[in-house]
């Protein structure tokens, strides 16, 4: 750009640095900067729009229309040329503002003599915090230097933002920053509710100081910098260089990001208007995000992702504020963030209340992992990294999918005491430990545990678990960067046999593919993964990992019984060729003089409604079924339950689901082969209870829905529970639910 614009744009700058540096109110600030940015571009308007809340924005201060409409002329998001500009995080330029696409007229501002309007977004690394607007009388586009260098004021008024530099400029019920409360509804990763203070897993760089006063040393900042971070991404794919492929592809991409002229030219760009280094960097990495939020292309998701990654190692090397901010963890953490992998979520460990992330999904490695740590975890929270410092209070409900950032007192005291009813609750529970699950009618229920984790282990006891219905062996997978060895898996799959103490532990193979892809293993690229190569699929075609894991539980099952059981079985075809791959093992590892199971039992997850209809052969060639309920009812009823639009319309309890079981019930019982229920509902207490009735004798569930269940079952007659059922399948009704909690409130 000329030198002419630059010295324009650096000392607009300057004197934007001494508005926030001067003594006086928030709205004084405002009007003064309003003042100097038309002054300076030879506008005769000049308004900023801030953020009211999530969805309004409100005139909070204007140079050229009417000052009665500051606090009083409000757009909804995407109303207007203004919501417009807010909406889509991108500047709108035209010279004929009334005949623009989604104009809005505001008669009490005075606005419609200036036909020529500019508005950019006032944003911080995806943020929305508002939008700056500049109109004039004469009808005129705006040059590209005026609009890239409005970009520029707009970056430096939303550090001015983050800093607090406009308190007091809203109305007296406008909330502030970072200080009132806020709601997030999510979805439910994990059930459970929490009370904590926010840790942030990746922490916002704090930047002081948005103007460059020397554009020289700022650039020469910008450059030492960038070296740096190009021999920490060099170092990087050179460790990891794993002799091709498409992990060390993507590495090269992602290398090629932190060597592009083109993002290393736009932030020279921004310095020399005035923005100091790291500012120039939040630049550009806004203007990515907004682009990521706009891309539907995954591809392209991907590397704008590689770009926000790669800014943000810039910053913390320029700020020195790196990953470790000097902030302790509180005592009572609540993980925050966009997203996590399982390796670093296990770092954390139990000393985690809960988790929240922006990102996720209920079968994620993150869930999967918060699962087998029992702490609630919320997913899809939109925005509430942007939100949540180091140090707020938070509330997490696990069950509702609903997280209270800085909860006002009377909303706390509610959720203190709902978790005090539960404590109470658990401590009855205790006391049904040793006591079997039998109800008033003689039926017995036999109330297992599921797990994935050494430390799970230690819950067997003390929940009254009588053994492991499902001991996910994906995790040891998941956690590492490359195959474990089968010495490694051996060993551990061992100790679980010793912990368990003699107590059955059911060990399914390993469940990967469609959400759960492992760190070394190439991502298929499916339309649908949940219904694509996944599972004993993958197991089938890479026999290898298979085997291996077959041959390791061999090992460690030496003198004891084994349960094996294999996961998303579809067709007996299926089931044959895994039943034939272990028998085989168990014929080579006698060969090779290794101790054997005193006993080996082979069973098969029922996820897919095809394997209730499957030959009579199968159900004979099980030693046990387990429904895996979680599969078999997004499949049942065609609902992805990743998709919260959908998965929530469909009730474990409908009749026609209910009638699918009692198939699989009969199938099992003319086989005499028992069936176990494993998933989500089988730990809530009326579904549980529902398929006891139905005829299911075994259910498997987390440590701490034993209690709660078992006290129900403990309660009621199982038997005049199924007359219920009947009854009202026979009347014609369609879901169940009803007629059941009637029913029970009744007992």
């Amino acid at each position: 750009m000329p030198d002419r614009k630059d010295s324009d744009s650096r000392k607009l700058l300057r004197r934007l640095k001494e508005i926030l540096a001067a003594p006086g109110g928030g709205q004084d600030r405002l009007d003064q900067i309003t003042h100097h940015i038309a002054d300076s571009m030879g506008t005769q308007v000049c308004s900023i729009y801030l953020f009211r809340d999530a969805e309004t924005l409100e005139l909070c201060a204007t140079e050229g229309l009417r000052s009665e409409a500051v606090h009083q002329t409000r757009l909804r998001l995407g109303e207007g040329l203004v919501g417009r500009v807010a909406r889509t995080g991108r500047y709108v330029n035209t010279a004929d503002a009334p005949s623009a696409p989604g104009f809005r007229f505001m008669p009490e501002t005075g606005e419609e003599v200036f036909p020529s309007f500019l508005g950019v977004p006032i944003q911080r690394v995806g943020e929305r915090l508002g939008v700056l607007v500049v109109q004039s009388l004469d009808k005129r586009l705006f040059s590209d230097d005026e609009v890239y260098g409005l970009e520029v004021v707009a970056m430096v008024l939303a550090e001015m933002t983050e800093l607090g530099a406009f308190q007091g400029s809203q109305s007296d019920s406008m909330p502030l920053a970072h200080r009132f409360p806020l709601m997030f509804r999510g979805g439910t990763g994990q059930e459970g509710a929490a009370e904590g203070h926010v840790w942030l897993h990746d922490p916002r760089v704090v930047i002081a100081n948005p103007v460059g006063d020397d554009p020289e040393a700022e650039l020469q900042r910008l450059h030492d910098g960038v070296n740096r971070l190009r021999e920490t991404v060099n170092t990087m794919v050179a460790a990891a260089d794993m002799g091709g492929g498409e992990h060390t592809a993507v590495l090269e991409t992602y290398r090629m990001f932190a060597h592009s002229r083109s993002w290393l030219r736009r932030m020279e760009e921004d310095i020399k208007l005035g923005l100091s280094a790291e500012a120039a960097i939040e630049k550009e990495q806004s203007a990515a995000r907004a682009r990521l939020e706009m891309a539907a292309d995954p591809y392209l998701r991907d590397r704008l992702h590689d770009l926000d990654d790669l800014s943000n190692r810039l910053l913390r090397i320029l700020t020195g504020q790196g990953n470790d901010t000097g902030a302790e963890m509180p005592d009572d953490p609540i993980l925050v963030a966009r997203n996590i992998g399982p390796a670093e979520l296990l770092e954390y460990g139990r000393k985690l209340k809960g988790v929240v992330l922006e990102e996720g999904s209920v079968g994620s490695h993150a869930a999967i992992v918060a699962r087998a740590l029992a702490i609630p975890l919320v997913i899809h929270t939109s925005r509430i990294t942007a939100e949540a410092l180091n140090g707020d209070p938070i509330l997490v409900d696990g069950d509702q999918g609903i997280v209270h950032l800085r909860p006002e007192e009377s909303v706390a005291a509610a959720f203190r005491d709902n978790l005090a009813m539960q404590a109470e609750a658990q401590d009855r529970y205790a006391s049904l430990r040793n006591l079997p699950a039998i109800g008033t009618c003689g039926t017995s229920i036999q109330l297992y545990m599921n797990a994935g984790l050494m430390a799970d282990l230690p819950s067997l006891e003390g929940s009254g678990a009588e053994g492991v219905g499902l001991f996910r062996t994906e995790l040891q997978f998941l956690v590492r960067n490359h195959v474990p060895r089968r010495a490694e898996l051996a060993k551990l799959y061992r100790h679980v046999i010793d912990s368990a103490k003699g107590k059955p532990v059911m060990f399914r193979t390993l469940d990967i593919g469609s959400d759960k892809v492992l760190p070394y293993m190439k991502p298929q690229d499916e339309p649908n993964p949940a219904m694509g190569w996944r599972a004993i699929r993958v197991g089938l075609d890479k026999r290898g990992v298979l085997r291996m894991q077959l041959q390791s539980l061999i090992r460690a099952s030496g003198g004891c019984p084994l349960h094996v059981m294999f996961p998303f079985i579809s067709d007996i075809t299926e089931y044959e060729a895994a039943y034939r791959i272990l028998m085989h093992e168990l014929a080579r590892e006698q060969r090779l003089g290794h101790d054997m199971p005193s006993d080996i039992r082979v069973g098969a997850m029922l996820e897919t409604p095809s394997l209730a209809f499957a030959p009579k052969r199968f159900f004979e060639m099980c030693d046990f079924i387990s429904i895996g309920g979680n599969d078999l009812k997004q499949f049942f009823f065609a609902a992805d339950r990743e998709n919260e639009r959908v998965r929530r319309r469909y009730d474990t309890l409908s009749t026609s689901f209910l009638m699918l079981l009692q198939q699989i019930v009969a199938r099992c019982e003319e086989a005499r082969v028992p069936l176990s229920f494993c998933g989500e509902d089988a730990g809530r207490p009326i579904e549980a209870l529902t398929f006891a009735a139905l005829g299911i004798r075994r259910l498997s569930m987390r440590p701490a829905s034993i209690g709660p269940v078992k006290h129900l079952i403990r309660r009621v007659s199982i038997s005049e529970l199924r007359k219920v059922i009947d009854d009202a399948q026979e009347s014609g009704l369609t879901n169940l639910r009803r007629p059941i909690t009637e029913w029970l409130a009744r007992q």
